[in-house]
């Protein structure tokens, strides 16, 4: 019967020594479904906020993300035509969960400080209900997933362009035509 006290003793020896060594991973951490986790956080967040009161996430100028903005008038009606051209950025899916990724995000537009949409996509038709007449800055705003300011140097990653909308001004007949519109260039 020794024989077969040894022989149990060995499996429970390798059992214990195969079960614990499967928990360890040299690999990294990592999320659900195998997905890999950053250990260490994306760049530095700081105390400084935007108008909303959303933390500035400050990262190296080199490989930082960049945008620009630019807003032209829609000849066909009173609305205004965004696009906007990022460098180093990735725009995240719907449903992203809320976590800083290194160069990707969302893209929050701005008129004149107010927030008025949230992008997904470079390009956006304004309404002309959020321009009235005069002039005003559109600014287009880097965001990470987890809802911080993309940031280099204490400043917040972000271009704007001013636009100018002029009034209607009635025509001969008596109709209305929309007024001259105008878009300056992304600063």
């Amino acid at each position: 019967m020794s024989w077969s006290r040894a022989l149990l003793t060995a499996f429970a020896v390798c059992a214990l020594l195969l079960g614990g060594s499967a928990g360890c991973d040299s690999g990294g951490a990592r999320g659900r479904a195998g997905e890999r986790v950053s250990p260490s956080p994306v760049g530095k967040v700081l105390d400084h906020t935007d108008e909303q009161g959303r933390h500035y996430r400050e990262v190296n100028k080199k490989g930082a993300p960049e945008v620009r903005v630019e807003v032209e008038p829609d000849a066909t009606d009173d609305s205004w035509d965004v696009r906007l051209t990022v460098h180093d950025f990735r725009f995240s899916p719907s449903g992203a969960k809320p976590v800083a990724v290194a160069g990707r995000g969302t893209v929050r537009l701005l008129v004149d400080g107010r927030t008025v949409a949230r992008l997904r996509v470079p390009e956006y038709r304004l309404a002309s209900g959020l321009v009235p007449h005069g002039t005003h800055h559109v600014t287009a705003r880097l965001y990470a997933d987890d809802g911080t300011v993309w940031a280099v140097h204490g400043k917040p990653v972000e271009s704007t362009a001013d636009i100018t909308a002029s009034a209607a001004q009635a025509t001969p007949d008596g109709s209305g035509t929309s007024g001259s519109a105008s878009a300056g260039g992304p600063e």
